[in-house]
């Protein structure tokens, strides 16, 4: 049987790059959480599964691909919320994902509506380049929250409204309560 002694300094650098990995990537989640990519199991208020959600990076941009079932029909709002933690009514998972702290509908977060078929089914497939898949697991981690109502991503023509876009408006594009959580986890 070979044996080796690292010594102290050895053991140093192994520390050293132990903390520089945390660090890089919110400091309690390993590296290997979002290398190959993310995804999200869908749950309604009452704790059952209506979709699923996957993301994978590439070239810069994050693909993200949403498909659900059991839905209301009609247009949907979808962001990334800032908290990984889906307790009904999912107010747990806090505002939108917004780092830059500018006002939607300019959020890291805000994302095309999904529109929710007749049958209760519905599908999206896209490409963001407004944050990075690592970005998503920083200390308290990310959700995935599908809304009661369409997105107006802060569209209010101030020539026919009175008044401009107020403060909900701003901050989550109206778009209603949350129908839909899922806690983001690496693949």
């Amino acid at each position: 049987m070979k044996r080796f002694f690292v010594g102290a300094a050895g053991a140093m650098i192994a520390v050293a790059a132990i903390s520089i990995s945390l660090l890089a990537n919110g400091g309690d989640r390993p590296a290997q959480a979002h290398e190959s990519g993310a995804r999200a199991v869908l749950l309604n208020a009452v704790g059952n599964p209506v979709g699923e959600a996957k993301l994978t990076e590439d070239d810069g941009s994050v693909l993200v691909r949403v498909s659900v079932h059991d839905l209301a029909p009609g247009f949907h709002g979808f962001h990334v919320h800032s908290v990984a933690l889906c307790a009904a009514p999912f107010t747990s998972a806090g505002p939108h994902f917004n780092p830059s702290a500018v006002s939607h509908p300019n959020h890291a977060a805000d994302m095309p509506v999904l529109l929710v078929n007749a049958d209760g089914t519905g599908e999206a497939r896209f490409k963001t380049d407004r944050f990075h898949i690592a970005d998503l697991f920083d200390a308290d981690g990310s959700a995935l929250i599908i809304h009661a109502n369409p997105d107006n991503y802060a569209n209010i023509p101030t020539a026919r409204y009175d008044p401009d876009p107020d403060a909900t408006t701003l901050a989550t594009g109206d778009a209603g309560s949350r129908v839909a959580c899922g806690e983001l986890e690496g693949k």
